[in-house]
């Protein structure tokens, strides 16, 4: 392998593994703090909830991904895929009109919509 190669494979490997603390952190905020957020943001306690509860196992499979001697293609592809369709797909929610979320929580969904889109793009 060149050194460019394991260059990228190394920044890889990091982005993944930075996606996977911010999603298992947020995660974790979000199914425990889901009661606390949900009228500051002006999201309902299910919505906030379920994303957390979905968010940690994702961060198990992107820390599980990063830690592969090899990571595959495939399942980088995917991840990349998982983000990008998470970035487009939430600020959907607020033209949808399913929600009427605070100025906060337009800035909380617009904020973690450029994040996710960040990973992807790494």
């Amino acid at each position: 392998m060149t050194t460019k190669a394991t260059n990228q494979s190394t920044a890889l490997r990091h982005a993944v593994l930075v996606d996977a603390a911010v999603s298992g952190t947020m995660g974790v905020l979000l199914s425990l703090g889901a009661g606390l957020l949900a009228h500051p943001l002006g999201l309902t306690v299910a919505l906030l909830r379920w994303t957390g509860v979905i968010l940690i196992p994702f961060a198990a499979h992107l820390l599980w991904v990063a830690t592969r001697a090899n990571a595959s293609p495939d399942a980088v592809r995917a991840i990349i895929g998982v983000n990008v369709v998470w970035a487009v797909g939430t600020p959907l929610l607020l033209v949808s009109g399913w929600m009427k979320p605070t100025p906060l929580g337009e800035l909380f969904v617009l904020l973690q919509a450029v994040v996710v889109a960040g990973f992807a793009y790494l």
